[in-house]
């Protein structure tokens, strides 16, 4: 499911700030069973998994592309360089993971990427800030300058 939403409210870092309202991607699915451990509980490399997918889905949003037409006709690619990552409530068999992606910035090669996923109670449950670098699909190693319909897009999930 996704939604496409005006403003979100999000709470603040520090629980005395007011609630501020920013443009987010926002998506969600279930658990499914072959995500969880022997503690019925998801599995911690699965969370990146999750993060992905939602990544991807998201670009149909900022740019109005599906990712796979970036990557094969636009030849361009935002490999992973950085992450940081929050566990802060484990999510279950079952439940309903909605996931949060803001853009906090667009470096002249990087992009930086805020995610949040919630339970279906509304719980926080892991954040993760992550870089990707833009390179060009000829020449991975290579880095290129962010094009500026991709930083438009993006814009749009700025916080």
């Amino acid at each position: 499911m996704i939604a496409i939403c005006p403003p979100l409210f999000l709470p603040s870092v520090q629980a005395n700030e007011p609630r501020r309202a920013v443009m987010a991607f926002i998506s969600s699915r279930r658990v499914d069973f072959p995500m969880v451990d022997v503690a019925k509980i998801v599995y911690y490399p699965e969370f990146w998994d999750l993060a992905h997918r939602f990544y991807e889905e998201s670009w149909e949003h900022s740019c109005g592309m599906h990712y796979d037409v970036i990557l094969n006709e636009h030849r361009i690619g935002f490999p992973l360089v950085h992450s940081d990552a929050q566990f802060l409530h484990p999510l279950s068999y079952g439940d309903t993971v909605h996931c949060t992606i803001t853009v906090p910035r667009i470096g002249n090669t990087s992009i930086s990427w805020r995610y949040e996923f919630r339970n279906q109670d509304d719980v926080l449950c892991w954040t993760s800030d992550q870089v990707t670098v833009c390179v060009d699909m000829e020449d991975v190693k290579q880095k290129i300058p962010v094009p500026g319909w991709v930083r438009e897009g993006l814009a749009k999930l700025a916080p």
